[in-house]
């Protein structure tokens, strides 16, 4: 099955890289960019019927709050695309609701659904970080299948790199990043499976502590590592003057997981010493 997938890829390859459009239907494209985002959600959303289980949330619930933060977030993720990036829709603003092309910042849309899940949490009284903590691996592994629909649009991909270097990759990676003559850094790919990496981290920290909201933050802290370094590999990034947007965000989510490590250290200190009320 996985051979035939490959045959398929190969056969899919453009002189400008990949074909982005998976088929028609009634002369309608069907975009792999938004079937693979459409196929990590779906996993997602399967994946917390286990994940629940090791917080006590109640599935049904988180469900609800899931199916309403999703949408806000795609909004979110649109608009904070389209807030940098603006000069390329100021004279076409049609163009703004057109995201089957890509155009998704995962900050921006990750942004909106947690402040979206954290009122209606507050709402009906629901601890939110438990929720985090049960929704944080399905977040992730949602990305590491996202990325691939970057790869059938040709972008978010690094800089040009010699034949030499992307022979190491599969053939399908080395056609679908040679683009109008030139191979480019497969980053999609590095985040990817740096992606699933984490996913993997936070399945055994959710599996193996009780702590409300150490999933959460190591999502936050773990994803921001390997982000930072990929998005300086990147000739597409959002831009704040001469600074990358991803890699300050990415150095907050690092400083934010560091703080709330200490805060637990502090914690456990103080309640050892009969401190801790």
């Amino acid at each position: 099955m996985c051979k035939l997938y490959i045959i398929y890829l190969e056969n899919n390859i453009r002189s400008d890289g990949m074909n982005p459009v998976a088929f028609y239907v009634f002369g309608f494209s069907i975009r792999w960019y938004g079937i693979l985002i459409a196929s990590g959600m779906a996993l997602a959303i399967s994946l917390l019927q286990y994940t629940c289980k090791y917080r006590n949330v109640n599935y049904d619930f988180l469900l609800d709050v899931v199916l309403i933060s999703l949408p806000v977030g795609i909004i979110g993720a649109r608009l904070y695309y389209v807030a940098f990036e603006f000069n390329n829709y100021r004279n076409n603003l049609i163009d703004i609701f057109d995201i089957r092309g890509g155009g998704l910042a995962i900050h921006g849309g990750i942004l909106f659904a947690l402040i979206c899940a954290y009122l209606i949490a507050k709402r009906k009284k629901m601890s939110f970080f438990k929720m985090a903590d049960v929704t944080a691996p399905t977040i992730i592994i949602a990305q590491a299948i996202g990325r691939w629909g970057n790869f059938f649009n040709s972008e978010a991909h690094g800089g040009p790199v010699s034949y030499n270097f992307i022979k190491k990759f599969p053939y399908f990676i080395q056609q679908g990043m040679h683009i109008d003559g030139i191979y480019y850094h497969p980053t999609f790919l590095y985040e990817s499976l740096w992606d699933l990496i984490v996913f993997v981290i936070l399945m055994i920290i959710l599996k193996n502590t009780k702590k409300v909201g150490i999933v959460f933050f190591s999502y936050i802290g773990l994803y921001s590592i390997g982000r930072f370094f990929i998005e300086g590999l990147r000739t597409d990034s959002l831009m704040f003057g001469s600074f990358r947007i991803a890699q300050m965000v990415s150095l907050a989510g690092i400083l934010i997981w560091i703080a709330y490590l200490i805060l637990c250290k502090y914690k456990k200190i103080r309640y050892k010493y009969k401190m801790y009320p």
